[in-house]
């Protein structure tokens, strides 16, 4: 029995010295880089990146990669600085790549990058009222020649899962009464989702059906169809005048050609605590993106460049949810009026669209 128990010490301690040998080569041997995955920073900070790897091992270069594209090299383990104040927000990739005779090993970190301070809280003060048909689900607004354009959403055939509601629609609507002056009926299995207009044309996204419209925007005539697999479904659209910009549930804006609908680029939009999701309705005014978060009150303000929330405004009180007509459902919809300076918004089946302004918020 001591016999079997020596052995069994003994076949033990071989098995953990190889394990433990085994991971102390490996481990002397990998090439690791800081800083350690997931760490934030603010945009604006300095981020200090820096490989690290076993002392025998001498670096004929190491290059640094961000999200695959090339940003500095060294010869040597010290750190490089990474300015971060012109980048995206949201998580980017740090790869270090260690050469040495030809072949490389290389090591990947992330690092998270938040919006550099909180956003400034603006207040909403209402100017005029204008009548809304309380038959439109809203997912789409925009205002342009004087006329408002309008989707109304909703299934009559949905698919699996989904609910029965109205029948989706494109609209022209008159402004001052709210008459609905052109509608053309989407499809009944087709759920309309948001709209932009480029030049004479107008560009529908649909919910679920991956599927995009173009539609003549004088006579409502379809045009074209486009296949849409960017992103996880079709939401909000607006139109700088040089790109669309397109949202799918998620806190990420896809950018698409204005012509041919297809993915060109996208920001990821943060604040300064993380991740802000559920963006709906866009609406592009004076060089930022606005946009309303689904189920809530509150319309954000997005820089297009980097993705960081601007402004936040809480139009909790414009159409408050005790007060509500019965089937009147979420706030949605901003249309803008270049010419007149006129912000215009409303909700999902409600009775007014509202114009407002919009202003920092008193201390």
């Amino acid at each position: 029995m001591k016999n079997k128990l020596s052995l069994l010490v003994a076949t033990a301690t071989l098995l953990l010295c190889n394990c433990s040998c085994g991971h102390k080569e490996q481990s002397d041997n990998s090439v690791t880089v800081s800083p350690e995955a997931g760490t934030a920073y603010k945009s604006g900070d300095q981020v200090a990146v820096k490989a690290h790897y076993p002392n025998d091992l001498k670096p004929d270069s190491i290059v640094y990669l961000l999200d695959s594209i090339k940003v500095g090299s060294l010869k040597d383990s010290s750190a490089l600085t990474l300015k971060t104040d012109s980048m995206h927000l949201g998580p980017r990739i740090i790869t270090a790549k260690v050469y040495q005779g030809g072949k490389s090993q290389d090591a990947s970190t992330n690092i998270v990058l938040l919006a550099v301070k909180a956003p400034v809280q603006y207040a909403y003060k209402v100017i005029k009222t204008f009548p809304h048909d309380t038959s439109c689900f809203t997912e789409g607004l925009v205002y342009q020649d004087g006329v408002l354009y309008e989707t109304g959403g909703g299934y009559l055939k949905p698919p699996k899962d989904q609910e029965v509601t109205n029948q989706s629609s494109l609209r022209k609507v008159d402004l001052a009464t709210g008459r609905v002056l052109k509608k053309t009926m989407l499809d009944s299995a087709v759920f309309g989702e948001g709209i932009s207009v480029v030049g004479n044309k107008i560009v529908q996204l649909t919910y679920h059906e991956k599927v995009g419209y173009v539609y003549d925007k004088d006579t409502f005539n379809k045009l074209s169809t486009f296949v849409n697999n960017t992103g996880v479904e079709g939401w909000g659209m607006c139109f700088d005048g040089a790109k669309l910009y397109m949202d799918d549930s998620t806190n990420r804006i896809w950018f698409l050609d204005k012509d041919t609908y297809k993915q060109i680029g996208y920001i990821d939009v943060y604040d300064d605590k993380g991740p802000v999701s559920s963006i709906n309705e866009l609406e592009y005014i004076d060089g930022k993106i606005y946009a309303n978060i689904w189920q809530t009150n509150n319309i954000i303000v997005i820089d297009p460049k980097t993705g960081a929330v601007l402004e936040k405004i809480d139009l909790s009180n414009l159409y408050p949810q005790d007060k509500r007509a019965p089937g009147a459902d979420v706030l949605n919809g901003i249309a803008y009026d270049a010419a007149g300076k006129r912000i215009f918004i409303t909700g999902k089946k409600w009775p007014t669209l509202y114009q407002v302004e919009f202003s920092p918020q008193a201390p």
